[in-house]
């Protein structure tokens, strides 16, 4: 029986898109085009894959409106935000200008007797396995630094957004990547560990939850095949007492409420200096009534709603728990009369809140965010570093020096001075604990995606 991949739109609930599970079979013939178009494009010089694949990001942008229209209806985001083009034009951009310099072999001797150097190959057939929250972006983080390397690319893109991965290889193929150079495929769960299983490709990449994580290192287990895992954060903000705060309230509120809070890299924690807390507060509410919860097709629309109904019902459970415990919701219901209880959610505000809740300790991934008085720099420190993950911390001082010093002794993998939720592509993208292991963009993106092959040639008889 043929098992249907679905994509039910949280705009309106119903069934936008289905998809046929590739067989076993259809997969494997897959992984071995992959496998057999690899050697030839490895074989073509650097300067051609690089401007193909540029190419195909260029095909990409000639297809906004079909992309950004697409994306409102598999996962919900307002079209006056547009597609994701502005980041993907950027760190592919910035990718395919240090490739020469990220791949260029280390060298440590060549002289008249010996050449002794290091190059670095490509890994062969990646598999990129991609979530749906930043389905362009976060997929190409791998595939264009992957392709330019010169492996071959296999891409099983999240259900919630089924289509786009279709959108990519229709792009990239007319831009001139081979068709196997380049594949999208469906899979079910069982299909893709059943893949990984088999020792089927050099590298895994994998974006998503925790448990789904475990599943990839589970099948892969004994095949020695590397994997990249970002899964997912509880990224804390701390306002420091010389911190500009209107500038913080800004871009930490934005941190977190974008994206209907459904942001890697989100913030989902704030920490704020006692001094400024209730002014923090009260421009944080005001921000956040400044939302407007609706259809993701209306202009005036800033907030649409969750890509999935189930993933908006851990953010009311988590809400929910913290307000029986103690915490005090700030934003009323009646701001946001378009909360259905389902995929359209409305923003919450926090306070009276603690560790003792999973709305400060467990990813929430959703517009809520959870905001506590600190005293000083260690009760911070001791609160950020009190979470099972760690992919970013946002600090905000005037004194880069003493943000610095801090920054070092958090438990995180980026830290970001008076800026929040971005993704820099000349500085590795990396995380801590159970956010997962290896990294993405700036020259380490490449050294993910190849392996280190050493040549030690005697050019001459003594």
């Amino acid at each position: 029986m043929t098992t249907m991949i679905q994509c039910i739109s949280p705009v309106d609930g119903s069934l936008y898109a289905e998809r046929p599970a590739l067989t076993p079979e259809a997969a494997d013939a897959a992984v071995a085009r992959a496998r057999a178009a690899q050697t030839a494009w490895a074989a073509r010089p650097l300067d051609e894959r690089r401007a193909l694949v540029l190419k195909g990001i260029e095909m990409l942008g000639g297809m906004k409106d079909r992309v950004v229209e697409e994306l409102a209806w598999q996962m919900g985001r307002p079209t006056r935000f547009g597609g994701e083009f502005g980041g993907v034009n950027e760190r592919a951009t910035y990718m395919a200008g240090i490739a020469e310099q990220a791949l260029a072999p280390l060298v440590s001797e060549d002289s008249p007797g010996f050449l002794r150097q290091i190059e670095r190959a490509p890994v062969g057939v990646v598999f990129v396995i991609a979530p749906w929250n930043y389905p362009y972006l976060t997929a190409f983080n791998t595939i264009v630094p992957a392709l330019i390397a010169g492996n071959s690319v296999i891409l099983k893109h999240a259900s919630q957004t089924l289509l786009v991965g279709e959108l990519m290889a229709e792009a990239l193929h007319a831009g001139g990547v081979p068709q196997d150079v380049f594949q999208n495929i469906v899979l079910d769960h069982a299909g893709t560990e059943r893949l990984i299983a088999k020792r089927s490709f050099g590298f895994v990449n994998f974006t998503g939850s925790v448990a789904g994580g475990q599943a990839i290192e589970r099948a892969a287990a004994g095949t020695f095949t590397p994997t990249g895992l970002e899964l997912g954060g509880k990224d804390p903000g701390y306002v420091m007492e010389d911190a500009d705060i209107d500038w913080a309230v800004d871009v930490l509120m934005d941190g977190a409420m974008y994206n209907a809070g459904q942001c890697c890299c989100g913030i989902e924690r704030i920490y704020v200096h006692r001094r400024h807390f209730d002014d923090f507060v009260e421009k944080a509410v005001k921000w956040t009534n400044g939302l407007k919860l609706g259809n993701p097709f209306d202009a005036d629309t800033t907030l649409g709603p969750m890509a999935n109904v189930r993933f908006a019902k851990t953010v009311r459970d988590q809400t929910a728990e913290a307000i029986a415990a103690g915490a005090k919701p700030l934003i009323e219901r009646q701001n946001f009369p378009a909360d259905d209880g389902g995929a359209y959610l409305m923003p919450q505000v926090l306070v009276n809140v603690d560790h003792s809740m999973r709305v400060m300790t467990e990813e929430s991934f959703g517009p809520v965010v959870g905001i506590m008085p600190v005293s000083d720099d260690e009760e911070a420190l001791r609160l950020m570093n009190d979470s099972p993950y760690g992919l970013t911390a946002s600090l905000w001082t005037k004194d880069p020096e003493r943000a610095l010093a801090l920054g070092r002794r958090i438990d995180t993998g980026t830290v970001f001075l008076n800026r929040a939720d971005y993704v820099d592509p000349s500085i590795c993208w990396t995380g801590t604990k159970d956010t997962g292991r290896g990294g993405a963009m700036s020259v380490l993106g490449y050294h993910a995606v190849t392996r280190p092959r050493s040549y030690h040639l005697r050019k001459a008889k003594p």
